[in-house]
């Protein structure tokens, strides 16, 4: 009886601390969505660079990637704001910036990434994606979404409003629940 008492503790104890985990990364996603300046987020990519951003040349592949330029400004307040909300939990973190293709609602980008490139979503190198359905919702509804798609990880999506009070992106604020430091060392 001792045993499954000391048991049943322990699973309690284990639910509790992650629990905390998910908790702490749901609250710095809502100070994202009432600290990222949703007016900002649609001044960072430039209008060149939107241009080549679907675009492909045969005998230049690496065009969009290399037409990817960015208003300074705006680009670092966003970034500055996004280093702060990541830090907001007492564990290694980051706030990532998402937003949609314009005139494209299957594609979402990353336009922000931060320090220690944890995403659950994106993939090395892509400018441009398929839209997770759980970013479509957030954009559609405005409302935070808990993700955990892969084994450990887990992504809080927050909107992010302009204005005019319109959801244009989504901060993903996101870790590992067992950071491994070489994972993106190859």
């Amino acid at each position: 009886m001792k045993r499954r008492a000391m048991a049943l503790a322990l699973f309690a104890a284990g639910l509790a601390a992650q629990d905390r985990f998910t908790q702490e990364l749901d609250d710095a996603a809502r100070v994202a969505s009432v600290m990222v300046d949703g007016d900002a987020c649609r001044r960072i990519v430039t209008p060149r660079a939107m241009e080549y951003m679907l675009r492909t040349d045969a005998s230049d592949r690496f065009l969009a990637s290399d037409n990817y330029e960015v208003n300074h400004g705006a680009f670092d307040a966003v970034k500055k704001t996004l280093m702060r909300i990541s830090r907001l939990v007492s564990f290694p973190a980051d706030a990532n910036l998402w937003m949609p293709i314009e005139g494209r609602a299957d594609k979402v980008r990353v336009v922000i990434r931060n320090a220690n490139e944890l995403s659950q979503f994106w993939p090395w190198g892509a400018l441009y994606q398929e839209m997770i359905p759980e970013m479509a919702s957030v954009l559609k509804t405005g409302r935070r979404v808990t993700v955990s798609q892969k084994p450990g990880w887990v992504s809080v999506l927050a909107p992010v409003t302009d204005s005019l009070g319109d959801v244009v992106a989504v901060v993903e604020v996101a870790s590992q629940r067992q950071l491994d430091p070489h994972e993106n060392v190859k």
